[in-house]
């Protein structure tokens, strides 16, 4: 029990550490981030029986909306809904870059709780393959979501509600791209592979650009505190 405990939460906690501690101004206080992160664990159980319903009962009737829908958009909008009414608006959120933060945080508590979970279920000899892909998958998901959220807050361009639509519509679609990609049965290793480097690529390319609104961020407060 321990071995399967240890292996579930230690990817998890790993890339969550990974994120932030790439915040190069004021870290968030840990006990924010440890909210966030019990938030994304909470998340889990309603969400795995809601797709347990709708699997029983037969409701999906295609890998298409399995993907997409049943994984893609019910977990990324469950996610998204924390951060819009839980995180958001918390006065700990004050720079660009901790949208990425918080993201990760919720993403990783889901993941991490729904790793433990299959580890029980099928054994910790699967660990480095969860670790690999589901983990850290989620992880990337909870940047792209929380860097357009970041970009949303402290947007001045009047495009907030734009860049919230987008927060929850690009991991949706990479989500639903990931989960259908493994439905692909004997095959599914090789668009897996570029998949994920891919998302590694693009994930830590909003990081960087986040970092840059960050920088812009507290360069407008410098300039507004002197004039």
């Amino acid at each position: 029990m321990l071995a399967v405990f240890s292996a579930g939460v230690a990817p998890g906690l790993a890339l969550l550490c990974y994120f932030y501690l790439r915040d190069q101004y004021e870290t968030e206080p840990v006990t924010t981030v440890a909210k966030a992160f019990i938030y994304g664990v909470l998340l889990t159980f309603p969400v795995m029986f809601i797709q347990y319903v709708l699997t029983e009962e037969k409701i999906v009737l295609s890998n298409v909306v399995s993907a997409f829908l049943m994984s893609g958009l019910l977990e990324e909008f469950v996610k998204w809904f924390i951060l819009f009414y839980l995180i958001y608006q918390h006065m700990d959120f004050d720079e660009p870059y901790d949208g990425i933060v918080y993201g990760t945080s919720v993403s990783l508590g889901f993941a991490t709780a729904e790793n433990i979970l299959y580890l029980l279920a099928y054994g910790v000899e699967h660990a480095f393959l969860r670790a690999l892909l589901p983990v850290s998958s989620h992880a990337l998901f909870g940047v792209l979501m929380g860097f357009y959220f970041g970009k949303a807050k402290f947007s001045r361009d009047g495009k907030k509600k734009r860049r919230l639509w987008i927060s929850l519509a690009i991991p949706f679609f990479l989500h639903g791209l990931y989960d259908y990609i493994l439905f692909i049965e004997s095959a599914w290793l090789y668009y897996m592979v570029p998949f994920m480097l891919f998302l590694w690529w693009l994930a830590l390319k909003k990081v960087k650009q986040a970092h840059k609104l960050s920088d812009q961020h507290y360069l407008r407060i410098v300039q507004d505190k002197s004039s």
